[in-house]
Order: structure tokens, then sequence, then C-alpha cells
């Protein structure tokens, strides 16, 4: 319930494990999920939508353990109207020291009619019928209208109405699929409190989709509107073209803070480190224009623009970097730095990382010190991703020896380990990369299909790590594989590999009687 005293707190929803992970190619590993649920936790996250426990076993899994480590945030699972979605997220979620469950039902008439083939009556009874089912399980009960921005007024009103009298503590209004715009969302949110009786005692949410570039700004209309909750994601991930975005519309709000007066829990100093894990951890980087997280963000080439900015930030920045945890791009670190240093230096961007992985990271460091001029902290944060957490891989490179050129096709030996074991192949292509993927097959035969492959320079120049994502698909698994090197094809070569690797493990916890299981 909102009261008087609390109406300038937002509550920040936060749904990147769910509805993000929902975005085509986005699949996450249940470590990935874990790491990340833990990060919004620490960060001030009001509610962690931790996934939707019924869809299946991994995500049941992942959700349970989130549910487990939680310190701060309430942990929600979600389901559709049928009890047995309902029980299975209790289930999953009944560890948390807090937990919601999210109800649903589509309530447009496009969508009853032809998604669930319904009465506009039998709507109205499966909300009364399974929100008071997931009220008798918990007392923190969020229910949405799914495409309640193309419900009609009347009926929205009616279904809001039997959702809170059956026992939602939150109401929830998706713009399913990113229709709306500002005006219309506030409109839409004041109708609801104008003409839905108990509507004053409970939290009016918004969720956003940004399918016409209006997510963020939609969010913030239903806001001022009289909504305190909003459903969101990191990078603005999500389905189709993505959700309103986390770090948009709470730094929207810190930062206009005279026209938004509104507060979050949010530390937004820990903005960059989600954004990067996100972005990791899905192998989707972040365009380079992104509002608040991309590289660009803070980057001023225009002549007049690097005047002022010498004369007063101010001038072209408003915001400070260090306000989203972004640090400056300098030449700190050198071949002669001692993994002492290199762990304080990841300290200082926000990486806290184990033993095995610091002595990963550390050889990639020498390495890469002995090879680029400039060492930046870009360069150490692709090391970072692009190193596994220190537990034995299948598969590993061994040397790579690439021959190409004009004169003919692209010749690679790779040498490479498998299970320990040492094995070379040597096998031409269509270019260097082709080349030494067919080789990688050669010596470790798969079926696995290539979804992706990206390669983005981390820093600048020609000696620049290279960034390489791959991402694999095989009998309905789903893996990302990253990599960073100053040789590309070396970074696409142990890419390629480390999706293969992350492939296996979850092939393997999928089995039958393996303990844990893929997300």
């Amino acid at each position: 319930m909102t009261n008087s005293t609390e109406q300038d707190r937002v509550l920040i929803f936060d749904t990147t494990l769910r509805d993000g992970e929902q975005s085509p190619g986005a699949t996450m590993t249940h470590e990935d999920k874990l790491e990340i649920a833990a990060l919004l936790d620490e960060m001030g996250v009001d509610i962690i939508e931790a996934g939707f426990p019924i869809a299946s076993e991994g995500d049941f899994l992942a959700v349970s353990e989130i549910a487990k480590n939680a310190k701060n945030a309430v942990i929600c699972g979600l389901a559709r109207s049928a009890f047995g979605d309902i029980d299975r997220a209790a289930e999953a979620l009944k560890h948390a020291p807090r937990w919601r469950i999210h109800t649903f039902i589509s309530t447009s008439p496009l969508h009853m009619k032809y998604k669930l083939q319904m009465e506009p009556e039998q709507v109205i009874e499966a909300i009364a019928a399974s929100v008071s089912h997931a009220r008798n399980l918990t007392d923190d009960v969020q229910w949405s209208p799914e495409d309640g921005t193309r419900t009609e007024p009347d009926f929205l009103c009616r279904a809001v109405e039997t959702a809170i009298k059956a026992g939602a503590t939150t109401i929830n209004i998706p713009d399913t699929v990113g229709y709306t715009a500002p005006k219309e969302s506030a409109r839409i949110i004041a109708m609801l409190k104008e003409r839905v009786p108990g509507i004053d005692d409970v939290v009016i949410s918004t969720h956003c989709h940004n399918d016409l570039g209006m997510a963020v700004a939609n969010a913030l209309a239903a806001v001022e509107a009289g909504a305190r909750q909003i459903e969101c994601t990191i990078n603005g991930l999500g389905e189709r073209a993505g959700n309103a975005a986390l770090e948009e519309v709470v730094m929207a709000m810190k930062v206009r803070n005279d026209i938004l007066p509104y507060r979050t829990g949010i530390d937004t100093t820990k903005i960059m480190r989600a954004s990067r894990m996100v972005s990791t951890a899905t192998g989707f980087p972040v365009q380079y224009n992104k509002a608040v997280v991309g590289k660009n963000a803070f980057a001023h080439e225009s002549g007049i623009h690097q005047d002022g900015m010498l004369k007063h930030a101010g001038t072209y920045e408003i915001m400070r970097p260090e306000d989203v945890g972004l640090t400056e791009s300098n030449l700190v670190m050198g071949k002669h730095s001692g993994r002492a240093a290199l762990r304080d230096k990841l300290r200082q961007l926000g990486y806290e990382v184990g033993d095995n992985q610091l002595k990963d990271i550390f050889v990639r460091f020498k390495e890469l010190a002995d090879r680029k001029k400039e060492v930046y902290d870009d360069d150490i944060i692709a090391l970072v991703g692009a190193t596994a957490d220190g537990s034995a891989d299948k598969l590993e490179l061994v040397s790579l020896k690439v021959i190409c050129g004009t004169g003919g096709p692209a010749e690679a030996t790779l040498e490479m380990e498998v299970d320990g074991k040492e094995a070379i192949a040597t096998e031409h292509g269509d270019g260097p990369v082709d080349a030494t993927f067919k080789a990688v097959r050669a010596i470790y035969p798969n079926n696995a299909r290539l979804q992706l492959y990206q390669v983005h320079a981390v820093t600048e120049g020609t000696d620049a790590q290279a960034t390489v994502s791959v991402r694999l698909e095989e009998d309905g698994f789903i893996a990302t594989g990253q990599s960073a090197d100053t040789d590309t094809v070396v970074a696409s070569a142990r890419a390629y590999i480390n999706a293969l690797n992350r492939l296996a493990l979850r092939q393997q916890k999928s089995r039958p009687g393996a303990e844990g299981s893929a997300a």
C-alpha cells in the first residue's frame, strides 16, 4: 500500500531475468542468472522477477536458487492464471525472505478472441479465481491485464476492480506491444485512479515495451499520473524492441528531479557494472549511442563540445560519469603490474573475482600487455568477460596458425585439448574464421548451429582488442561464448570454444539425475 508520505518513492521492478531473457537469443546460463540477480539485489532493485517457474525445470531451479540467496529484494515469479502455474511459482519462491506471485491474463478484445478464445465473462471469472488462489499462498500478489493498453476502458476498469477484490496488492498495466504514447499512458492510469474502487489501497505499476521507441517516456508519464512502480530491464533488454530501460528511467528521475520529484532506492554507481554483466551474459553488445550506458554517452568529439567541456563539464554533460559507475579509461596498468594491482583495479571497476578467475585474467592480462602498447580499463573489462569462472573446461585452445590472403582459400591449423587430450586438425575455409571453426568441428564433431557471430573493437587503434560473441544452438539448447584478443581470429576461436563448453555443460545438466540444471 502507498501512503501520502511515500508518494515520491517509485519502486523498481526488474524483469531482466524473465522478460529480458525472452529476447530471441538472450538465453542466460543458470550461473549468469544467479550473478545478475545478486547484483540487482545489491544495487537496490525493489522487486526482481526471477523467471517463469512453470516454463521449464531450468527456470524453476533458477528462481528457487535466486529466492534462497535473496537479501533485500522481493523475489517474484510469473504465472499464468492456471492454478498449476501459480502453485509452481509458489514452490520456487517459498525460500525467499519476501516473495511475490505475478499472475496475468489477456484482456484486450484481440487477445481474448484469438489467443485465449474466451468470452469476457470467462476472463473475469479467471481473474477472480487466479488472484484468490495466489493470495491464499502469499500476501504479495501482482496482477496484470496482458495487452492492457489496447483493452477497452470499461472492461479494463472492471478487470482491475475484480483483481483488487480478489486480493491483488499490485496492479500492473502492461503496454505489451509498445502501442501507447505518453499522454495515453498517463490517461489510462488517471482513469483507473478515478474509476476503480479500492485502487488507492494498491500499488499501480507500469510495464512498457519499446516498439515505437517510447517505453521510457510512457513509463515516466504513468508515474506522473500516479503509478508508483516501473517494470524495466537492464539495457532495455526484452522481446522485440525491448522494455523500458532501468538505467534510463532511474537516471531521468535523478537528473530531472526538479520536474520528476520521485526517488528510487537504486545505487546508480552500479549501473555500468550491471549493464556490462547483462551484455556479457547475453552476448548482446550495448549500442554505442545508447542513453546512459553506451560507449559514447560521455564521449565528446565535436570541437565546440570539447571546448565547452574543458571550460566546464556541465556545458555538455547533464550527469557525471561517476554517477553511473563509469571510470575514466586511463593507462594505469602495464606489463610490470602485479596480481595485487590487477585485483585492486578490478575492484575499482566493480568486479570481485575469485582466485581461479583472477589467475586466468592475470595470465591473459600479461599476454595482452606484451602485445599492446596501452592497456585501458575497457581492455581489462573485456578480459573479465572473456574468462570463465575457473572451472575445468571440456575444450581448450592450445594453438592456432592461420594462412589467408588473396591467393586462395584460408587455412587454419588448430591444436586443442578435449578432456585433457591434445588433438590437431588443419582445415580450409572461406576466410580465416570459417577455416578455424571447421578445424574445431573436425576435432570436436558437433551439430551446433551458429546463430550469431559478432565482433567489436574494445578500444581505439590497430592494436585494439576485438571482443567476439558467438551464439550456438543444438537440440533446443542455446549458449553464448565470448572472448577478447588483439587477434580477431584467436578471439573468434576462443569464443566458439567457450560457447561449445557452455553448450556441453547445459546439455549435461539437463540429463535426468544430473545435479542442477541449465537455466
